[in-house]
């Protein structure tokens, strides 16, 4: 029993000290790069201010692909969610696919879906909207069907037993039952999509990342660390919003 205690801490000792050997992680190497790093950061002193008015529009552009692939990515889960929960999935043959489906779309990185949908429909937010789209699924699709397998049947049983068939009894008994729980992974999405449709710019996909490949690519230091800036806002405006309807829904549902 004692022995036991001791197998997982040395894999994992094993495993690290195997994996700094198979990447090469060096401390001396990363010291030995403070002064080019240090020396990268005062390059993009001072910001560039002027062009702070101008970049707005490419961060409310990314807030937008955020908000839009949040939007369709739910009403993408919700059914997909409905066929892969094992209390209401219709059949077995369905819920293996809805969960192949959500497993698919979790599996494939979010910037591989943007980098399809750049050559498929050119560059711009859309394809940034649908790899977001396509790629939230694999979470929400995810987090809705464990919610709703963890509903109390009673109220389900209780809307089947007057009469109310199975699209019914998910109205009226699971759906009220699990929307806490829809909203708070909806919005956690939506927090992770602000910043993933940053990156997915660095690929084509606008929004304020693309401006931000632009200025690296153009040595452009001063007007990179007022994109930094502006990101920071984003992503804190973000946050604040989410934890705010956060709260505010789930407290009403609560206090119901």
């Amino acid at each position: 029993m004692l022995q036991n205690r001791y197998i997982i801490p040395v894999l994992f000792l094993l495993f690290f000290i195997w994996s700094i050997i198979g990447t090469g992680f060096s401390i001396k190497d990363l010291i030995a790069g403070v002064p080019n790093l240090s020396n990268f950061i005062g390059c993009m002193f001072p910001p560039a201010w002027d062009t702070f008015v101008p970049l707005i529009s490419p961060a409310i552009e990314t807030i937008q692909m955020a908000f839009l692939g949040t939007v369709f990515a739910v009403a993408l889960s919700v059914p997909v969610a409905l066929l892969a929960a094992n209390n209401i999935t219709p059949s077995k043959p369905v819920k293996v696919l809805a969960r192949g489906f959500i497993a698919f779309t979790r599996t494939v990185p979010d910037i591989v879906f943007a980098l399809i949908f750049v050559s498929a429909v050119g560059l711009g937010p859309v394809p940034g909207i649908l790899a977001l789209a396509i790629h939230s699924v694999g979470m929400l699709g995810k987090l809705y069907a464990e919610a709703i397998e963890e509903v109390d049947p009673g109220p389900v049983e209780a809307v089947e037993a007057v009469g109310a068939g199975k699209l019914q009894a998910v109205h009226y008994a699971v759906i009220p039952q699990v929307t806490p729980s829809f909203v708070a992974s909806t919005l956690y999405r939506f927090d992770i999509n602000v910043r993933s449709s940053i990156v997915l710019g660095l690929v084509g996909a606008g929004g304020i990342g693309f401006e931000l490949i632009m200025a690296m690519r153009l040595f452009r230091y001063h007007e990179m660390l007022t994109i930094l800036i502006i990101i920071f806002i984003v992503v804190m405006l973000s946050e604040w919003a989410s934890n705010s309807i956060r709260a505010h829904v789930i407290g009403e549902e609560v206090l119901k």
